[in-house]
């Protein structure tokens, strides 16, 4: 198992004071304890600050967004919501295995939030070749912040009036997407609300200008004009009938039989919500094979002393692979703080040849996990080559 060890920094003047210690007495000796002291708590106070710490400028959040980012990319979709029916597949493994905790990072849309639900990460970090990703990110950032619970939120994304009863806490995912659906948009409830994201979102980032803006006014009016008919689709072509919509992602289930999306559980949408708040949901733009972003995401995790526990990757590998950019993939995660734990989740799509040994009767997708550590060996003995050998080599039995 290759695992990255955080070599931790030696304290400022350990070493003058341990040799001095001897020659000093009484006074002199409590005055360079107490300046023994002072550095310890400037250093750990440097380290606390190295977290984006929420602020109404949010300018630590902005000044990391800008830190862990490089120039974006193409990709041929809005990508606005997930097309993996088996994005759940994987959380009794992540169980299993003790994935917990450290730092999540992943790419795309709202599925995100369920792997984060479920980890319990001290921060997550979405990084995306699509700026328009990121925006959608700020844009999320944005509902989680105005809304109290679920249904709120999902009232907020898709233009409908809160319910004026009590109680929706308690109810279940079903009941919610009942309301959804049976509820009539209000137009002027969403224009408010487009107008709310759009001043929030210049709070959490200067940068945003007013194309950006006009991407997150499209973003958001495609949620409110399919709701929860919505569905992944690529540019040039229409929406494909065995894509999941956004109801049908909410209602998926685990392995186990049990529903499990973040929106399932009221806990699991405020742990969300208290990142989201606190400024340590942060997105980036950048290329998972590309010469800076990764490279910085793996600087930071490992400046705060921390650790990626799992990496959400889609199928990003597929394309990487085929332009001939996975070794400079492999080489970015190489970059990344780990331990013994932590893991890559990846999609394997049923239309490559040949189908997946794990593949799921029902689902287009298939959900998969390796070690990273055992990914950098495979690598290493020169055995990433292959799609196929990547996602099958060494990939973790969820059944």
């Amino acid at each position: 198992m290759n695992t990255i060890r955080i070599k931790r920094p030696q304290l400022l003047g350990r070493n003058h004071v341990a040799a001095a210690g001897p020659l000093f007495h009484g006074s002199s000796w409590r005055r360079a304890a107490r300046s023994f002291s002072t550095v310890l708590l400037a250093l750990s106070i440097v380290s606390i600050a190295a977290i984006p710490a929420s602020s109404k400028d949010h300018r630590q959040f902005a000044s990391l967004i800008s830190r862990l980012s490089e120039p974006g990319g193409y990709f041929d979709s809005d990508n606005l919501i997930s097309n993996e029916t088996s994005y759940l597949h994987v959380l009794g493994k992540l169980r299993e295995i003790g994935v917990h905790g450290g730092v999540y990072v992943g790419v795309g849309p709202d599925q995100n939030f369920s792997y984060i639900a479920k980890i319990r990460p001290r921060m997550a970090i979405i990084i995306d070749i699509r700026r328009d990703n990121l925006l959608q990110q700020l844009m999320f950032k944005s509902l989680f912040e105005r809304a109290h619970n679920r249904i709120e939120y999902l009232c907020l994304l898709f233009g409908k009036p809160f319910p004026k009863d009590k109680g929706w806490e308690q109810r279940g995912i079903k009941d919610l997407a009942d309301y959804i659906d049976n509820t009539a948009s209000d137009q002027k409830l969403f224009d408010r609300t487009v107008k709310e994201t759009a001043h929030a979102v210049q709070t959490y980032d200067s940068d945003v200008a007013a194309n950006d803006l006009e991407v997150i006014d499209r973003i958001q009016k495609a949620f409110f004009a399919s709701g929860l008919e919505i569905r992944y689709s690529s540019h040039f072509r229409p929406p494909r009938s065995i894509y999941p919509t956004y109801r049908d992602l909410m209602l998926e289930r685990d392995l186990s039989g049990n529903l499990n999306s973040y929106l399932n559980s009221e806990d699991d949408f405020k742990f969300v919500k208290k990142l989201e708040e606190q400024d340590l949901i942060v997105p980036a733009v950048g290329d998972l094979a590309g010469p800076k972003a990764m490279k910085a995401i793996g600087a930071y995790i490992a400046e705060i002393k921390d650790h990626v526990s799992a990496f959400y990757t889609s199928n990003v590998e597929f394309y990487l692979s085929r332009e001939g950019t996975f070794d400079k993939f492999a080489e970015n995660v190489r970059a990344l703080p780990i331990d013994d734990r932590s893991v890559i989740i990846r999609s394997y799509f049923n239309y490559y040849a040949p189908a997946h040994p794990q593949a799921i009767p029902g689902h287009f997708s298939t959900q998969l996990l390796e070690r990273i550590g055992d990914l950098l060996k495979q690598c290493d003995a020169g055995n990433c080559g292959s799609y196929n050998d990547i996602v099958t080599k060494d990939s973790i039995l969820l059944q």
